[in-house]
């Protein structure tokens, strides 16, 4: 997947209201593979809508969405399936890391679907994380800056065309901001890909090449 092309969109939330102001809502844009990417928001302009609809989890606007110059509406289940395991990494906003899981399990769950990391590469994601210690405990016991962490190696064990983070540092302080942007810049570098990345607050301390108001 080279480009991730919107037009016109719009939430359906959102239509008919007057004096909407955004470089994306009805607008046409295109995301390209290998660039950087800051949305920046304020809170209910639509940023985790926006993730949803790219990812096609939701279907609730107006407009098209389109790779590679085929609207999303099309495609099927199964195209749906190799999209999410082989060409966007997706990190939600609220996580969804399974609580009953320890922390080396929820990223190997999905490791063991991709086959992308070794072992032991994910042993030095959790080192650089500065969370090696907590591989072992339960997702459920980690604070929420931990849990973001542990969200965001999960993430990264896939091949992809794009990484998208909806606030991904959010709950990180300007020290392991500067790591985890680190972190997925060496990742999109090796792999070619494109970050997207969202912010209400605090913006991932990453160079971009292109910021847009939501």
């Amino acid at each position: 997947m080279e480009k991730i092309a919107l037009n016109n969109t719009l939430p359906r939330v959102f239509a008919g209201q007057n004096g909407i102001s955004s470089d994306v809502w009805h607008q046409d844009i295109t995301l390209e593979r290998g660039k950087h990417y800051l949305i920046s928001a304020e809170s209910g302009t639509g940023k985790s809508s926006l993730c949803s609809y790219i990812y096609g989890y939701r279907q609730d606007y107006s407009g098209v969405i389109a790779f590679d110059g085929q609207d999303i509406r099309s495609l099927s289940i199964q195209q749906w399936c190799d999209i999410r395991q082989r060409h966007i990494a997706y990190l939600p906003q609220d996580m969804r890391l399974f609580g009953e899981l320890t922390a080396m399990e929820n990223v190997e769950l999905k490791n063991s679907l991709t086959g992308f990391k070794s072992r032991d590469d994910i042993r030095r994601l959790f080192e650089a994380m500065g969370i090696a210690d907590k591989m072992d405990s339960l997702a459920s016991k980690l604070s929420i800056g931990q849990q973001q962490r542990v969200a965001i190696i999960r993430t990264l064990c896939q091949p992809c065309d794009f990484i998208m983070l909806d606030e991904p540092v959010s709950h990180l302080d300007d020290e392991n901001n500067r790591i985890v942007a680190d972190l997925i810049t060496q990742e999109a570098t090796r792999q070619g890909a494109g970050v997207i990345a969202t912010s209400v607050g605090n913006h991932l301390q990453m160079e971009v090449d292109t910021i847009f108001n939501l």
